[in-house]
């Protein structure tokens, strides 16, 4: 048996048949590596990139050890943002399918406190929050965690750079002494380890190499004559390379809105992801990135982390990342699951140290390209290929994918072909349509029915 498949680990047998289900075969390298110790009940600290399957290696070893009939909180998973705690709590669910009557609850800011109450009430077996709603209701006494055994700090990095860390510390304060803690993280940076000395005891430390292989990402790099020279570069690259979805970073909230806003000038379908967003705002961002009706998002590393984009063509660093580590982890968002993706950075003659020591952290030669031909900068800008249409009505409307599927495609409707991504929240949906369909489509939804009743239907633009 290979050291490496699932059912080399004394997992529960329901685990590991709906593992066979989902096509889970073989371990990645942090699962092979983290979830022994995990399923020993020792405490580990794993790094990792995103797309590791870190997920997984925390979750299946929070779900063997839970007690389905005791319905008190077993597990706490703290995710910096609402994005990631949702995506954790979603693949949580399918790992425990198998396992009948296992509630895992969602608590994050940026929706109503009230219904998360009633929610809490009721019970859950493990809840997934962000640290400012979890530690609001410890102290509100709406959370008790008297039960836990299992806590776990996902992408711990990035909670302590949003500024989390006393927060991190009153919740602390309040989980069981008695308990084994897991810490996940993609970078390892000083005050992890400070974090990690106060919380854990004797850790098994699992690193798994955040190096890419370049046959799977393309990395280029262009030195700059000054940093007006920037937004021109950033433009010739979108032209030259015409990439479906592009995620720029910036090192900073004031310049994704700057950058955002001018490529939006200059013609692109460009957004921008940061921390001042409201949480509808952001939502409806993320919507648009992902159905491919926006083709460029303009993000911080914080606002970034969770995101989930299964194919990214290409993500351009309009700064280098201040840190080795977090640039290898900006570009291992493109290039996933065998796909070709490409990387771009933009650098000063002032930012030339840290392309060095970026050098020396991947053990190469890092040289600098000449920029695409300027003549380009004649071309206009590249539209996206999707619209999104939104819709009034979502869960709590009992409205369904397939309800908008079929209101699109019925008679004399679009062809299914030109439908892409549907999402529905509590009380709007989204769906995406070819830009060629989008007269046709938002004609059928208006003057059609959903579940037999009329919603407000239209067309997001800008």
């Amino acid at each position: 048996m290979s050291q490496t498949a699932f059912s080399s680990l004394d997992l529960h047998p329901a685990l590991l048949k709906n593992l066979e289900s989902l096509g889970y075969h073989a371990m990645t390298p942090i699962q092979a590596q983290s979830l022994p110790p995990v399923l020993a009940g020792k405490d580990v600290i794993a790094q990792g990139k995103t797309g590791s399957g870190k997920t997984a290696a925390f979750g299946l070893g929070l779900l063997h050890k839970l007690d389905v009939k005791r319905f008190r909180v077993q597990s706490l998973i703290l995710c910096p943002t609402r994005e990631l705690a949702d995506q954790v709590a979603k693949e949580l669910r399918r790992l425990a399918r198998a396992i009948h009557n296992i509630k895992v609850l969602t608590i994050c800011g940026g929706t109503p406190f009230g219904p998360q109450i009633g929610s809490l009430e009721h019970g859950a077996h493990i809840v997934v929050g962000t640290p400012g709603r979890v530690e609001e209701h410890l102290r509100k006494g709406t959370l008790k965690l008297d039960s836990l055994s299992v806590f776990v700090l996902d992408e711990a990095d990035r909670m302590l750079d949003m500024g989390f860390q006393e927060t991190l510390d009153a919740i602390i304060a309040r989980v069981p002494a008695q308990r084994q803690t897991l810490l996940f993280s993609a970078t390892f940076p000083d005050q992890i380890q400070a974090i990690a000395g106060r919380i854990m005891k004797s850790p098994v430390i699992v690193q798994v190499a955040s190096t890419h292989d370049d046959s799977s990402i393309q990395q280029s790099f262009y030195q700059l004559e000054n940093d007006q020279q920037r937004m021109t570069a950033l433009r010739l690259l979108l032209l030259k390379h015409r990439p479906e979805s592009a995620l720029v970073f910036c090192n900073t909230k004031r310049e994704t809105q700057q950058v955002a806003d001018e490529l939006l000038d200059y013609g692109f379908s460009a957004l921008a992801l940061h921390g001042d967003l409201e949480q509808k705002q952001r939502d409806q961002t993320l919507v648009r990135f992902s159905n491919k009706s926006t083709s460029i998002l303009v993000a911080t590393d914080v606002a970034a982390r969770g995101l989930d984009i299964e194919a990214l063509d290409a993500v351009i660093n309009y700064h280098l990342a201040r840190e080795s580590e977090v640039h290898v982890h900006r570009i291992g968002r493109t290039g996933r699951a065998g796909s070709q993706g490409m990387a771009c950075t933009l650098y000063s003659e002032k930012e030339t140290y840290r392309l060095e020591r970026l050098g020396e952290y991947l053990e190469k030669s890092l040289n600098a390209e000449p920029l695409p031909p300027s003549s380009l900068l004649e071309n206009p800008a590249y539209k996206p290929s999707m619209v999104t249409l939104q819709i009034d009505g979502g869960k709590k409307q009992k409205v369904r994918p397939g309800d908008i599927l079929g209101a699109l495609t019925g008679q004399h409707g679009i062809d299914g072909k030109q439908v892409g991504k549907i999402q529905i929240f509590d009380n709007w949906s989204y769906v995406a349509v070819s830009w060629d369909a989008a007269k046709l489509a938002l004609k059928k939804l208006t003057e059609g029915k959903l579940k037999g009743r009329s919603f407000r239907i239209r067309r997001i633009r800008g």
